[in-house]
């Protein structure tokens, strides 16, 4: 075992300050989510962007495209950019940004978290509220400043660190269904996450320490999907509202059209949107939202020599253009 200590939290957010627009940017994201989900605004969440990010070349050309979209359907929907620098891995393959940023097995963690908070900062800047996959507890507090949503996904979903960092986090939190598409597991882990806890984590200063937490009133559940199959149609999003009531929980969900909602084919993505939503048009006011893979081009490509630029290095994504006519065509609906 080698033990190499990294910059601290408070010292990379003193090296990359936020300027007082980008903190209201960040401000008015988690206003504007937290008025949605305990519905006092009847607007639709859409959480768009890569299923992880490796080039902020990239990921700046779409927060660019995604800001100009914004203008356009602000009155029926509010966007929100995936910003995703580490993902869970079932056995092995590139864990994101923020391990290994040069994609060569160097896994410079100082350099991945600083080019993320470099990411997130730039991206704030065209005034874009941007999401963020919870999956390591410590690299949280890099970035926290900057999210306006947080989610932990299927893989941590049942874990008891995840759910109690949720509970402390100044911003809402969704909770994915487990990968065995157990609703229960998730609205488990809203119920926790919903109360206060004293439990072990790290301050700024990267200090062991006690943290107590008030409890996150904004945790919500996320249907991903599962093993079983999708878990969005009318009879999953019953049984989901039927858990949340007999736990005194709001009546709030987020459906993911990726994973097994789509059953692992990013080209379905359009039609669970279409299901959802016309759900939704129909009286389902429990569903908040949607969440949606997606790139500047279509499709995935593995991790090497001569990446080709937009496009995912993790799961598929619709290309850019799908996009944008996907998000156009529900405002028409809402």
């Amino acid at each position: 075992m080698n033990i190499t200590p990294v910059i601290t939290p408070q010292a990379l957010k003193k090296e990359l300050p936020l300027a007082p627009y980008i903190t209201n940017v960040v401000s008015s994201g988690r206003t504007a989510l937290s008025e949605i989900l305990s519905e006092k605004s009847k607007r639709f969440i859409v959480i768009t962007g890569p299923c992880s990010i490796h080039d902020s070349q990239a990921a700046f050309e779409y927060a660019e495209k995604l800001a100009a979209l914004q203008l356009e359907v602000s009155d029926k929907v509010l966007l929100v950019m995936r910003t995703y620098f580490a993902k869970p891995r079932s056995t092995m393959g590139w864990k994101g940004l923020v391990y290994d940023p040069g994609m060569d097995d160097t896994f410079d963690f100082e350099a991945g978290v600083r080019k993320a908070r470099e990411v997130l900062i730039g991206i704030s800047a065209m005034s874009v509220p941007v999401a963020f996959e919870v999956l390591d507890p410590f690299t949280t507090h890099y970035f926290d400043d900057l999210l306006s949503y947080g989610a932990i996904g299927a893989r941590t979903a049942e874990s008891q660190p995840h759910r109690e960092l949720a509970s402390a986090l100044s911003f809402p939190v969704g909770i994915k269904n487990s990968t065995d598409g157990s609703i229960q597991a998730a609205v488990e882990g809203v119920v926790t996450a919903t109360h206060p806890h004293h439990f072990w984590g790290i301050n700024v200063e990267g200090v062991v320490s006690k943290i107590e937490s008030e409890g996150n009133p904004h945790a919500h559940v996320i249907l991903r999907g599962g093993k079983r199959g999708p878990n969005y149609a009318p009879e999953f999003i019953k049984e989901t509202i039927e858990l949340l009531k007999k736990n005194n929980l709001p009546e709030s969900i987020i459906v993911d059209c990726s994973h097994g909602n789509s059953q692992k084919d990013y080209k379905k993505q359009a039609g669970v949107l279409t299901d959802v939503v016309e759900q939704r048009v129909k009286g389902s006011t429990a569903i908040k939202g949607i969440m949606l893979e997606s790139n500047l081009k279509e499709g995935k490509q593995e991790v090497g020599p001569n990446l080709i630029y937009g496009v995912s290095v993790t799961d598929a994504c619709v290309s850019w253009e799908e996009t944008e006519v996907l998000i156009r065509g529900i405002v028409g609906d809402l």
